[in-house]
């Protein structure tokens, strides 16, 4: 089968797919009715959340058969992210010390000569 422009793909994964994206909308529901707290719960959420985004970003949006915009549009955004968050929490680290060695009374020393 060859990679022309304006190809289809067959309509059964189209369905397959709905069906998934059914039954995983339908076991996050789930996790509400269980009653599921704390780290479980938030784990379930976000893990049906990212396979739904993931089959709906592969399959709808074609992303499957176009690998390279899979790796552009997909993975190098949140790689990016993450490295800027990595150096937003170093800098914050740092600003955080700064400000606590130049702001606390311990470290304060008169350099006038009246007190």
């Amino acid at each position: 089968m060859s990679t022309a422009e304006g190809q289809q793909h067959p309509l059964g994964i189209y369905l397959w797919i709905w069906v998934l994206l059914f039954v995983l909308s339908t076991l996050s529901y789930l996790v509400d009715y269980m009653n599921f707290q704390g780290y479980l719960r938030w784990g379930l959420i976000l893990l049906f959340m990212f396979l739904k985004a993931g089959f709906i970003i592969s399959i709808f949006m074609h992303m499957a058969w176009e690998k390279m915009a899979l790796i552009t549009a997909i993975l190098l955004p949140p790689i990016l992210l993450l490295f800027l968050i990595g150096f937003m929490a170093i800098e914050g680290d740092y600003i955080f010390m700064i400000r606590e060695w130049l702001f606390s009374p311990v470290n304060f020393t008169p350099t006038s000569p009246h007190h």
